[in-house]
């Protein structure tokens, strides 16, 4: 499995550069940073996250079950059907699978982070008890994972109200540049994989989906630029992801209450299974952000900004991106590392420097590739993810690539 060579990576070359940095420069604190940030990392894992994911995995699971109860998830799969059946063909017409995949893409879409994980890992659960090969992800898994990866989400919540915690002239700015740019991730990541596994992109539900998404897309931003204003773009990204969050619920209780369903019961029932899941990923949580941990606290990451900054120098292109790069080398690996990233460069160049918004376009362009496939795959029992980071990370390049284009296109 590619994660195996990945994490060894991750210390291995830690280490060296540490080493280094130890005999040459006189670096004494160096080894000491590095075991603080394992020690530190490993407890963030599960305290963190592991452990408030326990919570919301029982909630959103225990919810998700009243919908299957109540037909709310076969429902959605006939709505979706016909084109999640060209994108997954190994999935069967009809199968819960395909609502609850859905469910958890509308949960990315809103930036609902909280509601996103539990209903993301039962979706890939039932992929899996679909996949002949318990230990091979599966080309339905393989899609949906790195559709996932490519973190395509149309209100940047988290983002903005950073933004305006930091005080930036309009938080909202980068609301645009950050649509464009991981719609650009999820279709470059969805070309991949379907070149991949054979899928007929010319099929006529396939285009007609595709172009029906990006017209949507393409309306809202029509009207959030020209209908409302820098406030309301804000007042009305937050209010309707949390009216569509709370909506959910609601409505599956309606449905199973139609349903003379057991509402309570059922909730428990699907409840009991988020513990076990989330007891399930730790170690994988635990292994993946100790070695980002390590990997970042040698200074990797620094050395590979100056090497970049060098080779656009001997282009004389303009080197102002190169500032904002941290926040894309981290997105594939943390989401936290990521965050926190951003929040240092919009600290560090102000929230209204090219650096402060490219760097905001960055960690809403993508999603965390390594956490994700770490973390759902783990959940299941894959060992091989065949291709899954290949084409989770080309997905990734093309939003950092389109997210650069943007940033230069809107704030030059």
């Amino acid at each position: 499995m590619a994660l195996n060579y990945i994490w060894i990576a991750f210390f291995i070359i830690a280490f060296i550069i540490a080493l280094i940095r130890l005999i040459f420069f006189g670096d004494t604190e160096i080894f000491m940073h590095l075991v603080s940030g394992m020690f530190d990392s490993s407890k963030s894992s599960v305290m963190d996250i592991a452990l408030p994911l326990a919570g919301n995995m029982a909630l959103w699971l225990g919810i998700m079950n009243i919908g299957e109860k109540a037909g709310a998830i076969n429902f959605l799969s006939r709505i979706v059907g016909p084109f999640f059946n060209r994108l997954f063909p190994e999935v069967p017409k009809d199968h819960p699978a395909t609502g609850q995949i859905l469910m958890s893409f509308s949960a990315n879409l809103l930036g609902l982070d909280n509601a996103a994980t539990p209903l993301g890992l039962k979706a890939i659960g039932s992929l899996q008890e679909l996949n002949p090969d318990k230990e091979t992800a599966s080309n339905a898994q393989i899609m949906y994972l790195v559709l996932l990866t490519s973190g395509l989400q149309i209100l940047p919540v988290t983002i903005i109200a950073q933004r305006a915690i930091l005080h930036a002239t309009d938080p909202t700015d980068i609301f645009i540049p950050c649509i464009i740019a991981t719609y650009v991730s999820a279709v470059c990541g969805m070309l991949f994989v379907a070149v991949k596994q054979k899928i007929n992109l010319f099929d006529r539900v396939i285009i007609s989906w595709l172009g029906g998404i990006t017209a949507f897309i393409t309306l809202l931003v029509w009207y959030f630029t020209v209908c409302l204003t820098k406030e309301q773009i804000g007042l009305v990204s937050k209010v309707a992801s949390n009216l569509m969050l709370f909506s959910i619920p609601v409505i599956f209780i309606v449905g199973a209450i139609y349903k003379k369903v057991n509402v309570f019961e059922t909730f428990i029932e699907g409840a009991k299974k988020g513990f076990e899941t989330s007891v399930k990923i730790i170690p994988y949580l635990v292994a993946m952000l100790v070695g980002i941990s390590v990997f970042r606290a040698c200074g990797a990451l620094g050395y590979i900004n100056d090497g970049l900054r060098w080779v656009v120098m001997q282009f004389h292109l303009d080197t102002r991106f190169v500032d904002a790069m941290p926040v894309a080398y981290m997105k594939p690996l943390s989401g936290s590392g990521s965050k926190a990233m951003m929040i240092n460069i919009m600290t560090t160049y102000k929230p209204d420097s090219f650096a402060g918004r490219l760097g905001c376009i960055f960690n809403g362009s993508a999603d965390t590739t390594f956490y994700i496939v770490a973390l759902y795959f783990g959940s299941v029992g894959i060992k091989k993810s065949r291709y899954a980071i290949p084409a989770g990370l080309f997905a990734d390049f093309a939003g950092i690539i389109a997210a650069i284009f943007v940033a230069y296109l809107f704030f030059g």
